[in-house]
């Protein structure tokens, strides 16, 4: 790892998200959704269940957001890899262990994780530290968001071949931009060689929730408004499909949360399922 990166600890958005995972592993009952206990090694935080957000009951349908979504999305790099796809592009990785944890698939691709260079330096000491060896087919892809710098661009000069097939996915982001912003963004990966995916989540307008998580999603949109992230862009279903069919992509999928819980939740008896509130565009090219 090169010496003149700067190390900065990883978002708390990133960590929460890897302390549910583990959590899922540890409290809730098995089969479990996805088995990922490598983010809570390389946060390595004491007394970390006694968070509030990691109280079992408060946040049981957060963590069952966020491994439902997870495994959709390496349920799908997987089934690609099978195909014959070569490469896996995760833009804003934070935390991501898909590298480690399925070394089986990955070292068939080549994968790009894409985030703040921060961060990411971090993540890439933490690895080694407990144990970790960075694969040659595994490549960090520093960009500096905020002082505008192309993604796009970065991947390319990090190795990736933009007239190979790839599976690209982005989780969490689309509500913090603007239709324009997340439009261009769509243009961009349309533009992916034919036989390519691209797999976003995004939020659900407000009307389209019932009356409890409704009021669950305007306490959530205040608060991120409050921290100076507001929630921008909410989609329903129909505008997300134009806003995909628009940029270019040639079939776009609309995966609901419904569509993930009869997938992987339907057969629990735990009472574990996710809210309705964030659901999946698939774009293929």
């Amino acid at each position: 790892m090169p010496s003149n990166k700067k190390i900065v600890s990883p978002e708390q958005t990133a960590v929460r998200v890897a302390l549910w995972r583990a959590l899922h592993v540890q409290i809730d009952p098995k089969p479990h959704v996805l088995t990922d206990e490598i983010g809570l090694k390389l946060i390595a935080e004491d007394s970390w269940q006694n968070r509030p957000d990691m109280s079992p009951e408060f946040s049981k349908p957060m963590r069952a957001s966020i491994v439902g979504r997870a495994r959709f999305i390496e349920d799908l790099v997987e089934e690609q890899e099978k195909q014959g796809v070569t490469q896996y592009v995760i833009l804003g990785a934070g935390l991501d262990t898909f590298a480690q944890r399925h070394p089986e698939v990955a070292s068939h691709l080549h994968i790009f994780e894409v985030d703040q260079p921060g961060p990411q330096a971090w993540k890439q000491r933490r690895l080694t530290e407990i144990g970790y060896a960075i694969p040659e087919w595994l490549h960090f892809v520093p960009v500096d968001f905020e002082a505008g710098q192309s993604w796009w661009e970065t991947l390319i000069a990090a190795g990736f071949d933009p007239s190979k097939p790839a599976v690209v996915v982005s989780t969490g982001v689309s509500m913090y931009l603007t239709r324009e912003a997340n439009l261009a963004t769509l243009r961009q990966l349309a533009k992916l060689a034919p036989g390519s995916t691209f797999t976003m989540t995004f939020m659900l307008t407000l009307d389209l929730l019932g009356p409890e998580e409704r009021a669950t999603m305007e306490f959530v949109m205040k608060r991120a408004n409050e921290s100076g992230t507001p929630f921008i862009s909410l989609f329903a279903p129909p505008d997300i499909l134009t806003l995909a069919k628009e940029a270019g992509f040639k079939g776009a999928q609309y995966v609901s949360a419904d569509d993930i819980f009869q997938r992987y939740f339907a057969k629990r008896t735990d009472g574990l399922r996710a809210g309705n509130a964030e659901a999946f565009l698939v774009g293929t090219t």
